[in-house]
């Protein structure tokens, strides 16, 4: 794994690093993505976009590469021991998988929230970014406390109850 790197918002602790070899699967990834538009499920549409893209298991299988890292990570770094989920369990109501992809066009951005209700901690895997495609930032209030720039195999993990957005998309991609 390449250097952690760890920030603080408010009491809270960010993780992030550069995935080694992430062009080695990142590819594939984007084309299971890409070939499964007909089976994509939204969540909710907000500021004029669907805010969540989900996709099944079964049509993207190499997303269990960052979501395993993601996994030993929290353990290794934060002892903090994970399941990852790829699909609900059974006894257990998922309306949508435990995961899902952010497209954000020009212009988009994705409001404040946290995932608390979801999972104790969340991450973020950047597979596809251009200059300006929006930080991903952390607040308390109304501050921002943190700011993350965006960058192709970065990965960044944070407790799900931590109130996090995406500022505007101003990439010309």
């Amino acid at each position: 794994m390449s250097r952690i790197e760890e920030y603080r918002s408010g009491s809270d602790r960010i993780m992030t690093c550069f995935i080694p070899s992430y062009r080695d699967w990142i590819d594939s990834l984007l084309t299971e993505l890409n070939k499964g538009r007909d089976h994509y499920k939204f969540s909710h549409h907000i500021g004029g976009r669907w805010e969540n893209t989900y996709l099944d298991i079964t049509h993207v299988p190499t997303v269990r590469i960052p979501m395993r890292l993601a996994r030993d990570l929290v353990k290794e770094n934060w002892r903090i021991p994970t399941v990852v989920l790829y699909e609900s369990m059974p006894n257990v109501h998922l309306s949508n998988p435990p995961f899902w992809f952010n497209i954000a066009k020009k212009g988009e951005r994705t409001g404040v929230h946290d995932h608390a209700k979801l999972a104790s901690v969340s991450g973020v895997v950047y597979l596809q970014c251009s200059p300006n495609s929006g930080n991903l930032f952390f607040q308390s209030k109304e501050k921002i406390e943190c700011s993350i720039v965006p960058e192709e195999g970065k990965m960044v993990l944070f407790p799900s109850h931590k109130k996090h957005g995406v500022s505007v998309n101003e990439s010309h991609d």
